[in-house]
């Protein structure tokens, strides 16, 4: 899909500054093969972590342990894709995009290849943290590499794209991993992974350009400084390049921004929902309606990933109209918070409620209207999350443009812990309540987080005022 490049900022006036000037670097065309690339990275960890749910029976009985033990798995995947984005997106400010993208996916093949192989749990969960590891840039850099080929008013859009694409994993991985590991193996999804991984790997090698800004990875700052040093007579010897080591957590500084940090717990609580009617799947709608197969049980989430997708492709174009609107109404002032409008009517509405129809009718509607009517729920639950989560994300890079990759990175490890902890207590909460309480704590949760991006939209000016990270500002996005 073509992306427009002169989209108007004012009543048909698109304003060319040198800044912008540094977006035509790539043609078209470039830019939507970057964009492809980027996306089939961050295909992969959504199509891991939905492709293990339908296979964690198999394996535990495969390698002699319980569904329990092997649930640690999505633990320790989280974990890895939290720890490694960080580090990726920060050494990618170093030395860019396109050397971390090369040394992150061969770990992924590596983990790929020996899960496939493995012969215990402990192997399992560890070469699993490995593979996770190697893909957990996916996202980071992926979203960061968008800034930096999109101007603001097209980078919405972009993004929505990027998430569309990414998501594709999220709707066919249940199935895929429910019928692999119901016909084949759970080991075939290990070996499909490390198929594909070496493909892409082999793509980004061959034709993926670094895509950072001249003259602002750190690597650059520090040719320059030593090329000056000997320019100014200082009698020094020129060493070869040696590795930098840098503190991968502090990207989580940014996150003391108040703004930055309500925007993550508001995209933490619509997160959650995910999770809340995945986990418990087999529990919930699997039990209810009689469905024990695999293949059926991960064919249930297809419309919530078809739904991800659909609304990720709305939320991107919806968000740049957003900002183009309100900068027009502002006679060309720009408040990157317009951009978090869009989320409003997906977190008030569309994600709350798709939670708390479910629950009631898992709860009262019995036979195939019941499951027909979860069915829609979980669509419904797919498109909000992706209005709420990508307009939010494309906000993160607006706000700090110069460390996009290490916002996102910052906010998905904030997500993926508070989820990590949440999570577990949902089982438990519908054993306990049932399903109705539970879906219904779950839907106030996310009006709490609607909340927070309220006052997000309303004081964020004086929110960034408050503590300064380092903001972009129109001339510098």
């Amino acid at each position: 899909m073509a992306i427009a490049e002169e989209t108007p900022l004012l009543t048909g006036t698109y304003i060319h500054t040198s800044h912008t000037q540094v977006y035509d670097r790539f043609t078209s065309g470039e830019k939507r093969l970057i964009l492809t690339l980027v996306s089939c990275c961050a295909l992969i960890p959504a199509f891991i972590h939905g492709a293990l749910i339908p296979s964690i029976p198999q394996v535990s009985y495969d390698l002699s342990t319980t569904p329990e033990v092997t649930s640690l798995t999505i633990s320790t995947s989280h974990i890895g894709t939290a720890l490694g984005s960080m580090f990726m997106a920060t050494y990618s400010r170093y030395y860019g995009r396109r050397p971390i993208y090369l040394v992150g996916l061969p770990f992924f093949c590596l983990g790929s290849y020996q899960m496939a192989k493995a012969r215990s749990i402990y192997q399992f969960v560890a070469w699993n943290f490995v593979q996770n590891v190697g893909i957990s840039g996916g996202i980071s850099l992926g979203a960061g590499t968008i800034g930096d080929i999109f101007k603001l008013e097209d980078r919405g859009f972009a993004m929505g794209l990027f998430y569309g694409a990414s998501l594709l994993g999220l709707a066919i991985a249940p199935v895929i991993g429910g019928f692999a590991t119901h016909y084949t193996s759970w080991r075939t999804i290990h070996w499909a992974s490390f198929i594909y991984g070496l493909i892409v790997l082999i793509l980004i090698a061959l034709r993926l350009p670094e895509t950072s800004h001249p003259g602002t990875l750190g690597v650059e700052k520090a040719d320059n400084q030593e090329q000056h040093a000997q320019a100014d007579g200082v009698s020094r010897q020129r060493q070869k390049r040696r590795w930098v080591w840098l503190n991968p957590f502090s990207c989580l500084g940014l996150l003391r921004s108040p703004n930055l940090m309500l925007v993550a717990l508001a995209d933490t609580s619509v997160l959650l929902m995910d999770f809340v009617l995945s986990v418990p799947l087999r529990n919930t709608i699997g039990a209810k309606y009689g469905i024990t197969n695999e293949a059926l049980i991960g064919a249930i989430l297809i419309p919530c990933g078809v739904g991800n997708t659909v609304g990720a492709l709305l939320a991107g174009y919806i968000s740049d109209r957003i900002i183009i609107t309100y900068r027009a109404k502002r006679g060309g002032e720009w408040y990157p918070e317009d951009r978090l409008r869009g989320t409003l009517f997906s977190a008030a509405t569309l994600v709350p409620l798709a939670v708390l129809f479910t629950g009631l009718t898992v709860e009262y509607v019995p036979g195939r209207t019941g499951l027909l009517l979860c069915l829609v729920w979980l669509f419904m639950n797919g498109v909000g999350i992706r209005l709420v989560l990508s307009p939010s994300e494309a906000y993160n890079v607006d706000v700090v443009h110069a460390r996009s990759s290490e916002i996102i990175a910052a906010s998905t490890a904030t997500r993926t812990l508070l989820v990590s902890i949440l999570v577990p207590g949902i089982l438990p909460s519908i054993d306990h309540f049932g399903i109705v309480v539970t879906n219904m704590a779950a839907a106030l949760i996310v009006w709490a987080g609607l909340g927070l991006l309220m006052v997000t939209i309303r004081y964020g000016k004086q929110l960034r005022s408050w503590m300064d990270v380092g903001f972009s500002t129109v001339e510098d996005n």
